[in-house]
């Protein structure tokens, strides 16, 4: 049986590795550019661009799973800790 530390600690871990991800996409973003120039495809802020836009596309489901699983774990262990606090601790 899972307890409530063990499960603060897994949501800890979690929630530590969401936030690093959040952070790397954002220093990736932060080198975007905000205007559109018309340019040829092939020139250097293109690439830059494309190959941004490729880094935040390959994390943006580990972002989403992450988001998910922490919001589970914060859920459970809020029912877990309302649970204990109506029954009492199991003996």
């Amino acid at each position: 049986m899972l307890t409530l530390s063990n499960l603060g600690v897994a949501w800890g871990a979690v929630t530590a590795l969401l936030v690093m991800l959040l952070i790397y996409r954002a220093v990736i973003t932060m080198s975007e550019d905000d205007q559109v120039f018309l340019e040829e495809p092939e020139s250097r802020p293109h690439r830059e661009q494309a190959a941004s836009l490729a880094r935040i596309n390959r994390i943006r489901p580990w972002i989403s799973a992450l988001t998910t699983i922490s919001g589970l774990l914060a859920s459970i262990i809020g029912v877990l800790f309302l649970y204990h606090g109506i029954v009492g601790p199991a003996h």
